[in-house]
Formats: structure tokens, sequence, C-alpha cells
């Protein structure tokens, strides 16, 4: 891996913009790599557009907008009608079947992942959709390791909700295989 650029897309409230900053962290403090992580979101914080773009690199990284993602994620039919024209040929896009219908065809990969429904049955609390969103992404890519997402979750999450946290990661890593 050069360098791996991903555009994560949803709604406000969805945990997208804190998955990509959680991505960005661990591949810095914990992989050695380099990492650039900008966002951007709508007038209304829930429920508006939101996106967010990584991109990780072993060398340095000189323009930290995404134009062509290698890996695309959609979690918002308005995400995915907005944003499917931009993966890079050979690409990976990720999207949830709750929230989006395929419509079209893209020179892509093209996974559509139950994410939020297994959040729901195997946690029963949404709040972690976007960090099972995250262990997909990982196991997926293998762009870093999950032990590096999970010393960047106990910095961030407060330590009540770090189990729930720890399984949400390792339902998308599980659903990554499947």
């Amino acid at each position: 891996m050069e360098r791996t650029r991903f555009v994560f897309s949803g709604s406000g409230g969805q945990g997208v913009i804190t998955a990509a900053i959680v991505l960005a962290e661990a591949a810095v403090l914990f992989e050695n790599l380099t990492a650039v992580q900008t966002q951007s979101y709508g007038a209304a914080a829930r429920g508006g557009s939101t996106r967010s773009d990584v991109i990780i690199s072993k060398g340095p990284i000189n323009y930290p907008k995404v134009i062509q993602p290698n890996i695309l994620v959609c979690l918002t039919q308005e995400a995915y009608n907005k944003f499917f024209t931009i993966i890079r040929p050979g690409g990976l896009l990720l999207t949830d079947p709750r929230f989006v219908t395929v419509q079209r065809k893209v020179d892509a990969v093209q996974k559509e992942i139950p994410m939020y429904r297994t959040v729901m049955d195997k946690i029963g609390k949404p709040i972690v959709f976007n960090i099972c969103m995250l262990g997909t992404v990982i196991g997926l890519t293998e762009i870093i390791k999950p032990d590096s997402v999970i010393k960047v979750l106990e910095k961030r999450i407060p330590s009540d909700f770090l189990d729930m946290n720890r399984k949400a990661l390792e339902l998308g890593l599980e659903l990554s295989k499947g």
C-alpha cells in the first residue's frame, strides 16, 4: 500500500466523521503511517449530509482532499446518489442494504453488507453502527490492524461504552469475511 484514499459518507448522527477520525488516528499513532482526515457536513448536524475523507500513506501527503477514493462508503441513499461516480476504477464501494438501494453499476467491487441489522440483532444499540462499519472496512482492506483501532477507542470512548464498541468492531470484522 503506497496510498489509500477513503470517502465515508452518510448523514449526521451516523458517526461517519468519528469513524474516519478513529481510522486516521489509528494509522498515525499505532501503524507508523501518515494520514490526513477532512470532513464536511450540511447545515443540520443531525440528519444533514456528511462526508469525511481519509488518506493513509507510507509517504508524504501533499493534498488532503480525496478526488477518486479507493474505498467509498455510502450509508444513505442521498450519499450514494451523490458520490457513487467518484469511486476509483477497481475500488471498493461499501453500502448497507437497510439504507441504500444500489441502482447503478460502477467499475468497482460493490459490497452490500447488513451492518446496521447485525448491530441491532447482536448489540441492540445503533450508536455503534459506525464502529461496525469501520471494522468491516478494515477487515476488507487490511489497511490497519484491529488492535490499533481498539487502542484509539480506549483513548476516545468512555469506559462504560468500550466493550460495546469492541463488540461492534468484531462484528464488522466478521461481516468482512462473510
